[in-house]
């Protein structure tokens, strides 16, 4: 895919490139309408491409900055357009990012004081400019291409084309699986030693304890050793509803009863309320399950494997009758992508193999219609679980084929279509767009001609 319709330059770099280089905003790199890149915004970018995984030497500052005035070539001619993005409609995903700074470092003051900024409001401002213009931006490309097809006969010539020039694309194998799920759960006595325990830790803070102590202590959390379970979120924070409920239902010093969430059982005690904001700490219990008590359901999902393997029963049968996962249960089994949510994911695709990572190894060499052996497996909210595994289907890697693979052909005969009708929009609206560019990059030779006037 084209990096004028995937690209979305961040201005915020992953945590730990950001926290080992500090960047200089050392002047104006650009002018495209009303809107300015920096010349920091280019090393800004080359950090992101490295926490990525990518080399940033693959690509030049000449590269960059041109994509950086794409982006802001869009973003004036949507505010031109009237398209709108409000602060209300980009707070979920600024909240989220919020979210995951805070999980990142701790806290959200630690995230403020990591970024420069004087205080969380400041932090947010910027990160809310930053997702407004990216919504302009992706809302400007929709605009330009929404009304852009490809007919069969034009899918025909592109792929004709690729074939007489020797450029047919090669298809990764690809892979469709279903699951059996058996969770392995707690007793009622463990769920009742939680909470138990809980409620003594609730009593012994309240007359006078350390919950920071205690957290440290006792507290599932991962992150208690960098943060000792204290939490500043506010109504908007990514948190399970559960965990708000509870934090926003207490005054300042109060400690809650024990609750549920997905990830196991609470206390929360409110150390601070910032207006909207609190500082939170919690303790976080999870029920244990016993070796044995995992032996049963081994057992169990090993003998309906059995069954299936003796045709006693189908696979789709036993998922119906026996599986407890809910979000596959009801569709016969099918694993999703969930980044594209389609069934179908590449074998050695990084998609599968960050959704999945333990999953890979075991279906990797198994043919169509194979089963993996019952493994144990665990949420990252600490739900246990085994898991038994079904090769679908498996259609192996190959060079584009046009009635095999006619879909995917089409994807990348609509992509390039559009890609194409992008580009005419930048020529023609450079025409008439205010730009200006630095002299530290007069020497650069840009595809489109940004320097129209220099």
């Amino acid at each position: 895919m084209n990096k004028h319709l995937i690209i979305v330059i961040s201005l915020f770099i992953g945590l730990n490139a950001f926290a080992q280089k500090k960047i200089k905003i050392d002047g104006v790199a650009a002018v495209v309408g009303k809107n300015i890149v920096l010349n920091s915004d280019i090393q800004k970018y080359k950090l992101e491409l490295e926490q990525s995984g990518e080399s940033a030497d693959k690509i030049s500052d000449c590269e960059i900055l041109e994509q950086m005035m794409q982006q802001k070539l869009l973003a004036h001619h949507a505010v031109i357009d009237s398209l709108v993005a409000t602060e209300e409609s980009v707070k979920p995903m600024v909240a989220r990012k919020l979210q995951y700074f805070e999980q990142q470092l701790g806290s959200v003051d630690k995230v403020v004081d990591l970024y420069g900024f004087d205080n969380v409001d400041d932090l947010t401002k910027e990160l809310t400019r930053i997702e407004i213009e990216t919504s302009l931006i992706s809302q400007m490309q929709q605009q330009i291409t929404s009304d852009v097809s490809v007919t069969p006969e034009e899918v025909r010539n592109y792929y004709n084309s690729l074939k007489k020039q020797n450029e047919l694309p090669e298809f990764t194998t690809e892979i469709k699986l279903a699951q059996i799920v058996l969770n392995a759960s707690p007793s009622k006595e463990e769920v009742k030693r939680v909470k138990e325990k809980l409620l003594q830790l609730k009593k012994e803070i309240e007359d006078g304890a350390s919950m920071k102590m205690k957290a440290i202590l006792y507290s599932d959390d991962p992150g208690v050793v960098q943060n000792g379970g204290l939490y500043t979120i506010t109504r908007e924070s990514q948190f399970v509803k559960e965990f708000k409920d509870a934090a926003f239902s207490l005054d300042e010093g109060q400690v809650s009863e024990p609750f549920k969430s997905q990830f196991g059982y609470h206390i929360v005690k409110v150390e601070k309320v910032k207006g909207q904001q609190i500082d939170v700490r919690h303790i976080l219990i999870q029920p244990k399950v016993t070796d044995e008590e995992k032996e049963v359901v081994k057992q169990k999902l090993d003998s309906i494997r059995g069954e299936i393997s003796k045709g006693n029963i189908t696979f789709e049968e036993a998922v119906k009758k026996y599986s407890e996962d809910k979000a596959t249960n009801k569709n016969k089994g099918v694993i999703l992508n969930p980044f594209t949510n389609e069934s179908t994911f590449r074998l050695s695709g990084e998609q599968f193999m960050r959704a999945f990572p333990s999953l890979h190894s075991k279906v990797f060499n198994l043919k169509q219609g194979e089963m993996t052996d019952v493994f144990y497996d665990e949420t990252r909210e600490g739900e246990k679980m085994f898991k038994l595994v079904l090769v679908k289907e498996k259609i192996d890697g190959h060079v584009a084929d046009f009635a095999k693979d006619y879909v995917k052909i089409q994807n990348l005969a609509l992509a390039k279509k559009r890609e194409e009708t992008l580009e005419d929009w930048i020529s023609e609206k450079i025409n008439d767009t205010y730009i200006k560019i630095s002299d530290d990059y007069k020497d650069c030779t840009f595809k489109n001609n940004y320097k129209k006037t220099q």
